[in-house]
């Protein structure tokens, strides 16, 4: 890396300043500890290298032990003001001192991520309420780097709510829910999706769901961020996006779907004339752009049949002679145009 140096300087200068120390216990070492003291043997490290003698330190230098280096988490409360969940406290002793490199030196990302976020003055930090565990970690090593002089503030935290799937399962990546590509490729409206995406565990007013990305932007303050998990609802999603459709000017609304077919290799054989007249009488009745193909698909399909369920639901015995008589009517008009 690039910046190797600079976290080196300051892996040197908490060691230097008793921040960090060198810890030379294997984990083979700390899980017999654990169980000569009753302990349950998976608790992690025991702090046990804290506070070695010089003597002890030689004697490991001299085995040939090459130590980590931790972080002397404090020996007091460790609270501070979540943003979306309020005052949150870790007690003494919940968190064990961790490593900030590899016995190599080498920095490992619990030192990498908040120095690089030091130097770069983040002033907040938003992330997945399933990366609170680990947020003691950062603020005790903030404030280390703040008496080293290497950051001048610990960013403010906002843990945000778990988005679940079906039941009460975490939403994962395998979801199709979570593949944004699959929904892209459905059809969704860049907006429609967001906005949906939006309100997960947040809202604007109560009695509407769909809001333009100005609206949202002026509106959102991560502080009104529910704490509870939010679900993702797939039929509410597809409604916002639904209305998304609706709200498009025609003229828009058929360019998003002219460049939806072309991309899903969708050619209806019409015109351009012909295809916004189609595009304008399909944009009510769909939820997502593929919706329309299905409607459309028929203009350039000579093997296209119609589905006998909804035939037989749509054309009654009567229908025959109504329809006959429409076309023999419509035959006889010369010129299709409003005035005629």
């Amino acid at each position: 890396s690039q910046r190797t140096e600079i976290y080196r300087g300051v892996v040197e200068k908490l060691r230097e300043s008793g921040e960090a120390y060198p810890a030379y216990s294997t984990p083979e070492e700390v899980e017999a500890r654990h169980i000569a003291a009753g302990r349950n043997p998976k608790l992690g490290y025991d702090n046990y290298d804290r506070d070695l003698t010089d003597e002890q330190r030689a004697a490991f230098e001299a085995e040939g032990r090459k130590p980590v280096l931790r972080l002397r988490m404090p020996d007091a409360d460790l609270s501070w003001h979540d943003l979306v969940r309020g005052t949150t406290t870790f007690g003494p002793g919940t968190v064990p001192d961790f490593a900030l490199t590899r016995a190599t030196g080498e920095p490992l990302y619990t030192l990498v991520n908040p120095v690089d976020d030091a130097l770069m003055k983040i002033t907040h930090v938003l992330r997945g309420e399933d990366l609170l565990p680990s947020t003691p970690r950062q603020i005790a090593l903030y404030q280390a780097l703040m008496r080293i002089g290497v950051a001048d503030r610990v960013p403010e935290f906002a843990h945000l709510p778990t988005v679940l799937g079906e039941g009460t399962k975490k939403l994962s990546k395998r979801d199709p829910q979570s593949n944004l590509f699959l929904h892209r490729d459905r059809g969704f409206l860049p907006e429609g999706l967001l906005n949906y995406l939006a309100l997960l565990g947040w809202g604007i007013a109560d009695d509407r769901d769909v809001f333009t990305l100005e609206e949202m932007v002026a509106a959102f303050d991560v502080v009104d961020v529910n704490s509870n998990p939010a679900r993702f609802d797939q039929k509410k999603a597809d409604a916002i996006n639904a209305e998304h459709i609706r709200r498009l000017e025609p003229a828009e609304f058929t360019g998003r779907l002219r460049e939806y077919f072309d991309g899903h290799g969708h050619d209806t054989g019409l015109d351009e004339a012909g295809f916004a007249a189609a595009a304008e009488l399909v944009q009510t009745r769909i939820v997502v752009l593929s919706d329309a193909w299905e409607l459309l698909k028929f203009f350039n399909d000579d093997a296209y049949e119609l589905d006998p369920r909804a035939a037989a639901k749509e054309l009654g015995d009567d229908a025959a002679p109504v329809l006959d008589a429409a076309i023999g009517a419509l035959d006889g008009i010369p010129e299709w145009s409003a005035g005629a």
